[in-house]
């Protein structure tokens, strides 16, 4: 009686090799390589191929998973959004953890989006963003990642700020929108190479100063709101009760 041939451990490795990868992570991947695509060479050059050949995976394998260009586009739309929350989630999870005596975690994250790996990261999602004009689906899954960005935004100002949950939400409100603005005008200068900041520490220094400005203004908390220009307050007339 003849006994069966013994399963070595580098046959299991080549078994191993040649299963099929997890379609999610496989997902991903792609997307990753994408993602260094568009950073390179901007939405005109993005084909299914060029996505394999960066991937390292064979001819096919990027249509396979996502059959039309714009499913690309969306999916690394997607996995941008993803990418990004979590990034700031971080930032959100650690905000009243930040030393005293160093960079504050928004503003060290800040300038790490302009330095590789995530500058990559930067540049592609500025081809997405002009790309979402001309895609309804794309836009909508980009507006629901400024919106979560807007309040995790929001969320670490609260945190970060002396006495921030005391303070009335519309102050908070322009507090967020005039310093997310000032960052995204802040990235787009890193995405074309220009870093006009160039540490965590100044840049802490810049959004202070915001702060300051926007907490001294008479016109606090009606900056922003609802896109409406600054009003003067009106006069309470004798007897009346507080202007809401």
């Amino acid at each position: 009686m003849t006994s069966k041939p013994r399963v070595t451990g580098r046959y299991t490795a080549e078994i191993q090799k040649r299963r099929k990868p997890n379609p999610d992570q496989r997902r991903r991947e792609l997307c990753d390589a994408a993602i260094q695509l568009l950073a390179e060479d901007g939405a005109k050059g993005l084909s299914h191929l060029k996505v394999d050949t960066r991937a390292g995976v064979p001819d096919g394998t990027t249509s396979f998973y996502f059959r039309t260009r714009s499913a690309l586009l969306r999916a690394v739309a997607d996995r941008m959004v993803e990418l990004d929350l979590a990034t700031l989630q971080a930032v959100a999870d650690s905000a009243g953890a930040d030393d005293v005596s160093s960079a504050s975690t928004l503003a060290k994250v800040v300038i790490q989006s302009g330095e590789e790996p995530q500058l990559s990261r930067t540049k592609a999602r500025y081809e997405l963003t002009m790309q979402a004009t001309r895609d309804p689906a794309m836009g909508a899954t980009l507006e629901r990642a400024t919106r979560a960005f807007t309040k995790l935004h929001h969320d670490i100002f609260v945190q970060l700020l002396p006495h921030g949950a005391e303070l009335d939400p519309a102050v908070v409100d322009d507090l967020t929108n005039v310093t997310l603005t000032f960052i995204n005008g802040l990235l787009l200068r890193f995405a074309h190479g220009d870093r006009i900041i160039d540490s965590p520490e100044q840049l802490d220094g810049v959004l202070s100063a915001i702060v300051a400005g926007i907490l001294h203004s008479k016109h606090q908390g009606r900056l922003t709101h609802d896109g409406a220009s600054p009003q003067p307050r009106r006069r309470r007339s004798p007897g009346s009760g507080p202007s809401r």
